[in-house]
């Protein structure tokens, strides 16, 4: 059938918004710092909420937060805490506002002692990509050793809101793990790609 749809793992299915993040972002491989920056502060926010409510509101927080440029998000003080508290468009949480800020600074401190983000972050699977070939969603783990393993060293750094559940999601998100389920289309094209040099 020409116009038949194609197959998607089934978290995303039903909302264009949804379906468009799933086939151009999620699981993609990242190596982008300031893209990183911006997907760990959005799971920080997600926590206890369903992924769709930050999607939704994700311009409203590239607004926010000055399009996640690391640097001034480092440097907000309190007067901007408080704007950040009256804005409508985000998530109003006050120990995620200052998370954010805390974790852009700590942010700054791996770029400085290991070039970027995004070199440490791959050094935790040596630039590999995980790809677990789940079958059903009810496969796919909501934390690993590894999400465990990175949160540990993450909190260690300065890092708060990095739970390992939290990281989890950050791992799939920017394809450090493929967790796409074996049926859906993106998943054979995640699959082609073995390592990542950052």
């Amino acid at each position: 059938m020409q116009n038949a749809k194609p197959k998607r793992c089934s978290f995303c299915v039903g909302d264009p918004l949804y379906e468009a993040y799933h086939d151009n972002e999620w699981g993609v491989p990242q190596t982008d710092d300031q893209k990183l920056f911006e997907s760990l502060v959005l799971e920080t926010f997600q926590a206890g909420l369903n992924w769709l409510t930050i999607l939704r509101k994700r311009e409203a927080f590239r607004a926010a937060f000055d399009q996640f440029d690391i640097e001034k998000v480092a440097a907000y003080d309190d007067e901007k805490i408080s704007s950040l508290l009256n804005d409508r468009g985000i998530i109003r949480n006050r120990s995620k506002i200052k998370a954010t800020i805390t974790n852009a600074k700590a942010f700054q401190d791996i770029q400085r002692t290991h070039g970027s983000f995004a070199r440490y972050l791959w050094s935790f699977t040596d630039g590999r990509i995980i790809h677990n070939s789940p079958r059903t969603l009810d496969e796919i783990p909501s934390q690993t050793p590894l999400s465990e393993r990175l949160s540990k060293d993450l909190k260690k750094q300065g890092f708060s809101f990095t739970g390992p559940v939290v990281i989890y999601a950050f791992l799939q998100a920017n394809g450090v793990v493929n967790d796409h389920t074996v049926d859906c289309h993106s998943y054979v094209a995640r699959s082609k790609v073995e390592n990542v040099v950052v």
